[in-house]
């Protein structure tokens, strides 16, 4: 948790090397900044100290492992596209849509640097392929996907499974809320261009 003394003004970095910013930034942002902060360690928290049963834990482990490298909806776009032939040129733009917010959103990491959580009693429950954590690589596929399919298929289905994709990477404890709400965010834009 961030904490600024009014009195000293000094700075105490967050116990939480994963919320850690540099804290010229931290400050820069203000108090409301800060609060989001605070309210995204404690939303973490709370949903990640929910993931205790040993099979809910290998149920959401494999379903979250279909959306590493945005694999499952590729291959749901080339599918798609191969079995719906009046159609699949729109199936597989959408495919190439995913694909591109999946390598965006690489590159948006690789420029933010923000590590993964790290807290004391809420260890990670799965591996990942790097150690940046914003935005979700698996958020902004799964809803580039479900916004592109979705002028081709039922979206809520989509938009279901695209959410509780998100949402497994808090409960695996590799990302903090603002991370898959950022993803989602960019995601949806990315594939309204599909549409």
């Amino acid at each position: 948790m961030l904490v600024v003394h009014a009195e000293a003004r000094t700075f105490t970095p967050p116990a939480d090397p994963g919320a850690r910013r540099s804290p010229r930034a931290l400050l820069a942002a203000g108090p409301a900044g800060r609060a989001i902060a605070r309210a995204d360690v404690r939303l973490y928290r709370l949903v990640r100290s929910a993931a205790r049963p040993p099979a809910a834990v290998r149920a959401v482990r494999s379903f979250s492992h279909l959306g590493e490298h945005a694999a499952v909806w590729l291959a749901l776009g080339a599918v798609a596209g191969a079995v719906d032939r009046p159609r699949r040129a729109r199936w597989w733009r959408g495919a190439r849509t995913v694909g591109a917010a999946y390598l965006l959103n690489s590159a948006l990491k690789a420029v933010v640097r923000r590590k993964r959580p790290a807290l004391d009693g809420l260890p990670a429950l799965i591996a990942t392929p790097t150690v940046l954590s914003f935005p979700s690589a698996h958020a902004s596929s799964s809803f580039a996907a479900a916004r592109a399919y979705s002028a081709l298929a039922p979206g809520a289905p989509l938009y279901a499974v695209a959410g509780a994709m998100a949402l497994s990477r808090v409960y695996l404890g590799v990302h903090y809320p603002s991370d898959i709400v950022a993803g989602a965010l960019l995601g949806t834009a990315i594939g309204s261009a599909a549409r």
